[in-house]
């Protein structure tokens, strides 16, 4: 099941950080966030973007949201994605299930544009692969950018890309996009 978070899923989402943080890469976050922290993450996140949960028997297997792009009114059509799966919950289809949900929420609010920014490694290490930017291939993003060795963490020096997916026709005269709270 997908719904939209509330603050007491902070624990549960803070636990699936926590092994990104502390094993991986996939973040450059050096700390895990408290579950205060999380808490206010979500309440920002929720004044305007979706923040999705995926459960199984109650149990958070996985999040994704939404957040600004960039600050600047031009960019009111373009987000940022996030998405991450409980470990050991890798490859069984939540975070196709979590991009899709996400996407289609992001639609009826008038977004036209989703990134990702995604750490990548110059050579695979025990830290980071390339599966994430294997996941957002096969969803349907494109690569639009790199930059070298922006990151270190681990000892390691890595890279980060920019992938983006349309959700719909860029036009003239679009409509502003709408608060995902308008839209429930």
């Amino acid at each position: 099941m997908i719904r939209c978070v509330t603050l007491d899923d902070a624990v549960a989402i803070q636990k699936i950080y926590s092994y990104y943080v502390e094993n991986t890469a996939i973040t450059f976050e050096y700390e895990v966030p408290t579950v205060d922290e999380f808490k206010n993450r979500i309440s920002k996140t929720l004044k305007f973007y979706p923040y999705l949960v995926y459960e199984e028997d109650g149990v958070i297997l996985g999040y994704a949201y939404a957040s600004p792009f960039k600050e600047r009114a031009a960019y009111d059509w373009d987000i940022e994605t996030s998405i991450y799966i409980k470990n050991g919950f890798q490859k069984k289809g939540i975070g196709k299930l979590l991009h899709e949900e996400l996407k289609q929420e992001l639609k009826k609010m008038g977004i036209l544009t989703m990134y990702a920014c995604i750490a990548a490694p110059n050579k695979e290490d025990e830290h980071l692969n390339s599966n994430s930017i294997d996941f957002h291939t096969h969803i349907g993003y494109k690569m639009c950018g790199r930059f070298s060795m922006c990151g270190y963490k681990f000892n390691t020096w890595y890279d980060m890309v920019w992938m983006e997916y349309f959700i719909s026709e860029h036009c003239d005269n679009v409509k502003h996009p709408t608060s995902y709270n308008a839209n429930r």
